[in-house]
């Protein structure tokens, strides 16, 4: 993920003896954590500072306001999830395998990156227009593109759902809960979640009996 920029390159703030050296990378990922936590309203910047050893305007250096840092964690996250569809849907494959594995990306992505799917699904209405406007439309397209898979399948007689659109978006609030009980400490790995929802993703639009109980490695 990219940290925020402030257009000029700063030295690294130096924190109390035995910490880390404070970068853009460090305070964006602080924030990440805060703003995951307790909301983007909810931390002020003299908590990141204090999470980082240093006194809030020692973070000027390395951002120029709060919401750039909110900016920075919703661009580069709705980037990489239109990314993983684009992936998935230029290796091509019938309307099963598409779907299987658009599901099963955008549920990984939710195992493996917690912090990011919290703060998009909570805290994008708190951008500041023209921004907030532009990443809506991001997750408007992936909605739209994984309907159209859908839509595909019921087309060609592979799925047997009445509505595309209703299961685009329960198979999408689906994914986006994992972020909010999944844990690297539970007895089910990432790859494990991802591949059993691929195949509830399946079932929700109707998929044959012998498709939905699909094996992983038959549409990885």
């Amino acid at each position: 993920m990219p940290a925020a920029s402030s257009g000029r390159t700063a030295a690294p703030s130096r924190p109390p003896a035995g910490r880390d050296p404070v970068t853009s990378a460090s305070v964006l990922d602080r924030a990440l954590t805060l703003f995951a936590e307790r909301g983007y309203h909810g931390t002020a910047l003299s908590e990141i500072a204090g999470a980082l050893g240093v006194r809030t305007p020692s973070l000027y250096n390395h951002m120029r306001s709060k919401h750039e840092l909110l900016e920075a964690i919703i661009d580069a996250t709705t980037a990489g999830v239109l990314d993983d569809f684009h992936a998935v849907r230029e290796a091509g494959g019938e309307p099963a395998d598409l779907l299987y594995r658009a599901a099963r990306v955008y549920a990984y992505r939710h195992a493996t990156h917690r912090r990011e799917a919290l703060v998009v699904n909570r805290d994008t209405s708190s951008l500041d227009e023209p921004v907030r406007s532009r990443m809506q439309a991001r997750r408007r397209e992936h909605e739209h593109a994984l309907r159209a898979v859908i839509s595909d399948g019921v087309e060609a007689g592979a799925f047997g759902v009445e509505s595309p659109a209703l299961a685009s978006f329960a198979i999408r609030e689906l994914c986006v809960s994992i972020a909010r009980w999944f844990s690297e400490d539970g007895p089910l790995t990432a790859d494990d979640v991802a591949d059993q929802y691929a195949g509830f993703a399946l079932r929700i639009v109707g998929a044959p009996e012998g498709v939905a109980q699909r094996s992983p490695s038959t549409a990885s």
